[in-house]
């Protein structure tokens, strides 16, 4: 995003820099309220949103026009691939608030086909991670008011791939199916022994072989390694028929990361989703009560990929010592964060619940 990220978004009316609106096609002056529409892109919207061939992919071989140089450094403290525009040579981590200085030289990547612009804004954005909070049992309520009250969230354009593919799969496995004999057991009743009939349930294997196929469509996988996983995987599901052509005025006031798991990296894990998906497919094709699946055999065929970037609203806070963050899903507003507990809270309870438990305990002996 080099040459994208080291432009300016210069209003028409005072020159300030202007700013992309969550949930708008518009750029908006913050100094002088001017407003400039932003032209959509003729392939916006389509299904075939710049989709790229894997393998070409993978023998870096794809066209010039795909692949882009940009100005980064990875933070030392969370590993993100900060991203630099224009003439800045320092600056803060949005991730971890780490100051980070770029090096010399530059790094060649792939260019986002696509990207999901940002539905909402920072306000909004604050009061869900806010209202997760308060729902939190247990959790410091400094720290909920703190969040409402505290520094400004991040708007931050995170890395992901989607990879396409047809697979067709050959498997080996068994068939279980129930099956039932009754039988004569003795059992001790109040002393005595007495005969009874239960039914008992038995497996009959049958071996089985077949072929099931699947094409899949946009499989997701993170492409940062600066956010846990857990918190990324929690703002799921997106609705990735919102992706629209990649265009830097989206970006205008926003930061966008470099991605940090390369593509081969990438497919490895599409692929292992993809996998799980087969053998559920195959479980199903088999029947039965039971399966049991020895050998899966997949080739792949028709294989694209994107690069395409996410919204989401990042916050770091400092309470108590400790650090905290959360990421708010900037399509759809779903929060994940890192669980905060109060010490006074959890103290007080266990109190209340000891004081309960005796009054209920002298109250059944008095009684007795």
């Amino acid at each position: 995003m080099a040459e994208d990220a080291q432009q300016r978004w210069p209003c028409e009316e005072c020159g300030a820099d202007l700013r992309y609106v969550p949930g708008q096609t518009e750029l908006r002056c913050d100094h002088c309220g001017h407003v400039q529409a932003i032209p959509e892109a003729p392939q916006a919207r389509t299904r075939a949103l710049g989709e790229l061939d894997l393998d070409q992919a993978l023998r870096h071989d794809l066209p010039a026009a795909n692949i882009e140089e940009t100005r980064s450094t990875p933070c030392p403290s969370c590993g993100a691939l900060v991203e630099f525009s224009g003439a800045t040579h320092a600056t803060e981590c949005p991730f971890c608030g780490t100051p980070v200085a770029i090096g010399t030289g530059s790094h060649r990547q792939i260019k986002p086909q696509a990207l999901i612009p940002f539905a909402l804004d920072e306000e909004t954005a604050r009061s869900a991670m806010t209202k997760w909070l308060g729902k939190l049992w247990f959790a410091p309520g400094g720290l909920v008011e703190y969040a409402r009250k505290g520094r400004a969230m991040s708007g931050i354009y995170v890395p992901y791939w989607t990879f396409d593919a047809a697979t067709r799969s050959r498997y080996h496995g068994q068939r279980g199916d129930y099956y039932y004999e009754t039988r004569t057991v003795t059992v001790n009743v109040n002393g005595k022994s007495e005969q009874r009939e239960e039914r008992v349930r038995h497996t009959r294997w049958t071996p089985v072989t077949g072929w099931v196929s699947r094409v899949f469509d946009d499989v997701l996988v993170l492409a940062s390694q600066s956010l846990p996983r857990s918190h990324t995987d929690a703002l799921a599901p997106w609705d990735l028929s919102a992706l629209t052509a990649y265009n830097p005025d989206f970006l205008a006031g926003f930061s966008a990361e470099g991605y940090t798991v390369g593509l081969a990296d990438g497919q490895t894990i599409a692929r292992e989703e993809m996998a799980a998906r087969i053998e559920r497919d195959v479980r199903a094709d088999i029947g039965g009560d039971e399966q049991q699946v020895d050998q899966v055999n997949t080739a792949y065929s028709a294989e694209t990929f994107k690069h395409v970037l996410l919204p989401v609203w990042l916050a770091a806070y400092k309470y108590g010592g400790k650090s905290y963050r959360f990421v708010v899903n900037g399509q759809t507003g779903k929060v994940k964060g890192e669980r905060p507990w109060s010490k006074w809270k959890i103290a007080v309870t266990v109190v209340v619940v000891a004081v309960v438990v005796a009054v209920v305990v002298y109250f059944i002996q008095t009684q007795q």
